[in-house]
């Protein structure tokens, strides 16, 4: 046996590339190790700030969902770290694809927690769904997309390890963000209409509203924007980051669109990052006050 044939039988087999074409990189490129450190940095600052916000506002929500997500993009971005360091690995190829779908799905979580408080104090009236249905319509949404992306991330990554196609787990991954991406795009319209209704003082129906203090006002007025601001970026992020999974899995393991790391950078990693910093800066907590301010459905 010559060089080259013992060089071409120690390279590990890549069944979801051609690694005659893409010389065994499962990414088809090899990830920037210093973009890869930059993200982990910004996901673990952004999780140690969200984990010391929940704690002292006292809204334990927070920590199953903006700080769960910061984890999983540390997983994430931590696989591809790996990654940058031996490309021709497909176990963190796996890990990092499903572990950066999956993480941003508790902080859509916490998204609709916020609007549905809300609700709460701008008014019921000016909402299709109550609160409490508007929480738990979405939040069930949301776990399901969860369990589907899961369960496909398992699929292609038990598939990787036999050496078989993976595509069946792909494709049960990108059903997952498929049916995230329509829950959240139900969420964002009806949001929409809650606002536009509440700013023209079009209710659906009518509620029986709780009273206000009145010295409460002013400032809880401008706090509300502030938060509607907060609620409406960080889900415009989210929304754009889903779409370009959607379009990527889509494409296939294979595509022009996965196979080009700046798209990921930015339309995954730079998303994310920007949503959960607006959660950070522009906190519930600091806004809509501690838990025990919180209003009750």
């Amino acid at each position: 046996m010559d060089s080259t044939s013992t060089a071409a039988a120690s390279r590990p087999t890549a069944p979801i590339t051609d690694p005659g074409r893409f010389n065994g990189s499962p990414y088809h490129y090899t990830p920037t190790e210093w973009i890869c450190i930059l993200y982990i940095v910004l996901f673990s600052i952004s999780g140690i700030i969200h984990i010391i916000q929940g704690i002292h506002y006292r809204l334990w929500f927070l920590l199953p969902t903006a700080v769960l997500a910061c984890i999983g993009e540390v997983l994430g971005w931590s696989a591809r770290l790996w990654s940058s360091l031996n490309v021709d690995l497909e176990t963190p190829f796996i890990m990092q694809i499903t572990t950066t779908i999956i993480a941003p799905t508790p902080l859509v979580a916490a998204n609709f927690v916020i609007l549905g408080q809300l609700i709460l104090r701008l008014g019921p009236a000016y909402s299709r769904l109550s609160a409490k249905w508007y929480t738990i319509v979405f939040c069930t949404c949301d776990l399901i997309a969860l369990v589907i992306q899961a369960v496909g991330g398992a699929s292609a990554s038990t598939a990787v390890n036999k050496n078989e196609d993976p595509n069946k787990g792909g494709h049960i991954m990108l059903a997952g963000i498929v049916f995230q991406m329509a829950a959240i795009t139900v969420y964002v319209a009806l949001a929409s209409e809650f606002i536009l209704r509440y700013a023209y003082n079009r209710p659906v129906r009518k509620v029986k509203m709780e009273s206000y203090d009145a010295s409460d006002d002013a400032p809880l007025d401008k706090k509300l924007k502030l938060m509607l601001l907060s609620l409406a970026l960080s889900s415009l992020l989210i929304f754009i980051r889903s779409v370009y999974r959607t379009i990527e899995l889509t494409d296939g393991w294979d595509g022009k669109i996965i196979s080009t790391e700046v798209l990921f950078n930015v339309l995954d990693g730079a998303m994310i990052a920007l949503a959960t910093y607006t959660i950070n800066f522009l906190h519930p907590g600091l806004l809509l006050g501690p838990g025990r301010m919180w209003k009750r459905t």
